[in-house]
């Protein structure tokens, strides 16, 4: 059986997830996702995979997945500490899988993870779906036994939809998803709506059974509120809402 982490998720909008490896215990991460550790915790970077063939097709579905070829994987002799953040405002989530479980989350969003945990490249089901989705064609696929970590925006609401249940999502609010739950795009309404509705042409439509991850803010939703912009009065609109978000007491 795998040992269970000991581990706690620190602050309010820029989390980091404080794990204390025993050990025995290892852990992978996204490169540049460690925010301290302690002495006493090695790490090293290195391909995923047992045989040189499956370090090469590691490195070649990161490639599709636009990360880096490479993960950070630490371990230590005797007892440490070691901390991940994500890169932007949100919240972090452990996910407690079980052996043969599966998740998908969007592109990104992986943390760090058990090195029990595999770290795959998953389809969306319909291409179309895949093709106008939020999300894009590609996503990750974490399988258990092990818990992972994952990061995104704002703050995280959870569904479990009941068989034949359905939910409706902003393509670029989804998170994560069983793999058990359908996928699917829809086009929004009709064209006016589309146009001036203000949430796109497209809705990801997700079918239970299963547990669904929604975000409160996506990344491009807060590159847009931080860029600045050539209206009157509204160059500082992105350091205030910055400023409102490490300043609030919620």
């Amino acid at each position: 059986p795998i040992a269970p982490l000991d581990f706690s998720i620190f602050g309010d909008n820029l989390q980091v997830a404080r794990i204390r490896l025993q050990p025995g215990q290892e852990l992978y991460a996204e490169a540049g996702k460690m925010v301290y550790k302690q002495p006493a915790v090695e790490w090293e970077t290195r391909m995923s995979g047992d045989s040189l063939g499956d370090k090469l097709l590691g490195a070649l579905k990161r490639t599709l997945m636009g990360d880096a070829l490479f993960l950070t994987y630490f371990r230590c002799a005797t007892p440490g500490e070691v901390g991940f953040a994500g890169d932007y405002p949100g919240r972090i989530q452990a996910l407690a899988l079980a052996a043969g479980q599966s998740i998908l989350v969007q592109r990104d969003s992986f943390l760090c993870a058990q090195s029990s945990v595999t770290l795959n490249i998953a389809f969306t089901k319909r291409l179309g779906a895949g093709l106008v989705g939020g999300e894009g064609f590609i996503l990750e696929k974490l399988t258990g036994p092990g818990t992972a970590f994952i990061h995104a925006g704002g703050d995280h609401l959870e569904f479990t939809l009941a068989a034949g249940e359905a939910l409706q999502i902003e393509t670029g609010c989804i998170v994560a998803f069983e793999e058990t739950v359908d996928y699917d795009i829809q086009l929004v309404g009709g064209i006016k709506r589309a146009l001036f509705g203000g949430e796109g042409f497209f809705l990801a439509t997700l079918t239970g059974p299963g547990k669904v991850i929604v975000q409160s803010m996506t990344l491009e939703k807060m590159r847009r509120m931080l860029a600045p912009t050539r209206s009157g009065g509204d160059e500082h609109k992105g350091l205030d809402v910055i400023t409102g978000m490490l300043g609030s007491d919620d």
